[in-house]
């Protein structure tokens, strides 16, 4: 265990007003920016700060603080949102990391989701203990977001219509089909419900599978949201997908052209083939 070393008057007041001045993250050059020195300097004197425990290095100029009341550099990363963030930026906390945030499910997920238009080489990063689950859009499909303040730095989040869309498109961002359907009745009955928002980014979305996923769910569940389950069939494409692509899926409804696991077979269904 590395323990914390002590640091000069002088290097403790340009710590600080990084503290001051960053939002829990800081790169060599927003340092250099803020204290006003070369980038070569800057990057030695955060370097030596790291090596007496008073920053910790997530990649390559890029440095989080560690909490004052920490008693060693051996830390967890006080928010993995914040992190991300500048990680993955341009990019959105998504899946169930944001089903988490809106109450959608009372499941604990350790992993952050993570949305973004970067194609990072590692899509599972571990960081200083904390797990990532990363995905890759494209810019135009970045919609969809909400604005919230974690502590002093403003991170995206997917709203609610979006975070389920999302879900349905990738079964893996919420865990897989049980859980998402569970969230997607969740919103349905919230107050955060609203099935023009997921006409529209369905639309917008232009992913097939993510409408015959939603009307099959919808005609399940919620067989009285007309509007809602007309809009999926209006929405269909050619072509047969899974329910869930990582189950099993021995029986096709349909009506929604899709494969599904056999606990999830109705009479719109036509045996294996």
């Amino acid at each position: 265990m590395e323990t914390i070393s002590g640091i000069g008057k002088e290097s403790r007041a340009r710590l600080s007003e990084l503290v001051r001045q960053t939002r829990g993250t800081v790169s060599v050059q927003q340092a250099a920016e803020i204290l006003r020195l070369p980038a070569d300097k800057t990057a030695r004197l955060l370097a030596w700060w790291a090596k007496k425990g008073w920053l910790s290095r997530v990649r390559g100029g890029l440095y989080v603080f560690i909490p004052l009341e920490a008693r060693s550099m051996d830390t967890v990363l006080e928010d993995p949102w914040v992190v991300a963030d500048r990680l993955f930026s341009p990019c959105y906390i998504g899946g169930w990391s944001a089903a988490e945030y809106w109450e959608l499910t009372e499941q604990i997920f350790r992993t952050i989701v993570v949305i973004t238009t970067r194609k990072p080489r590692n899509r599972r990063p571990v960081i200083k203990g904390t797990s990532f689950l990363v995905r890759s859009i494209s810019a135009d499909k970045m919609f969809g977001t909400s604005a919230v303040w974690r502590g002093q730095a403003k991170v995206s989040v997917s709203d609610p219509p979006r975070t389920v869309l999302d879900m349905l498109s990738d079964p893996k961002l919420g865990g897989g089909l049980r859980p998402v359907a569970d969230m997607f009745r969740q919103y349905m009955t919230s107050k955060r419900k609203n099935t023009d928002l997921l006409i529209e980014y369905a639309g917008r979305m232009e992913n097939g599978a993510v409408f015959k996923r939603l009307g099959f769910l919808s005609e399940r569940f919620f067989p009285a949201e007309q509007t809602l389950i007309a809009a999926c069939r209006a929405g269909l494409t050619k072509g047969v997908v899974k329910l869930d692509p990582a189950l099993p899926a021995e029986n096709m409804v349909t009506s929604w052209q899709l494969w599904v696991p056999s606990t999830w077979a109705g009479k719109d269904t036509a045996g294996d083939r």
